[in-house]
């Protein structure tokens, strides 16, 4: 992954926005087709500085494909905690 060059640091709201938009539409499109479905407007710059922080942080997924697939489940793993499923 080539490293990005941030002019401006996104906020915590096009953090979060960016987020609910992978979730409603993980698997469905690329990073240039979930821009476009954004509710507000933000510079592709910015929004790819925040899928390079999700994807670093374990919440996404992309594919080979270019598709941006949704991983961060924290209720599934607390599900499986309590079914005793031990962790190392």
């Amino acid at each position: 992954m080539s490293e990005l060059v941030v002019l401006h640091s996104p906020t915590l709201e096009t953090v979060l926005m960016v987020e609910r938009t992978i979730q409603k539409y993980s698997q469905e499109c690329g990073k240039y087709q979930l821009w476009k479905k954004l509710p507000k407007k933000v510079m592709y710059q910015t929004f790819l500085v925040v899928l390079n922080y999700l994807q670093e942080s374990g919440k996404i997924f992309i594919d080979k494909d270019g598709c941006v697939i949704w991983t961060h489940d924290p209720g599934g793993i607390k599900k499986l905690l309590k079914k005793g499923v031990k962790l190392r």
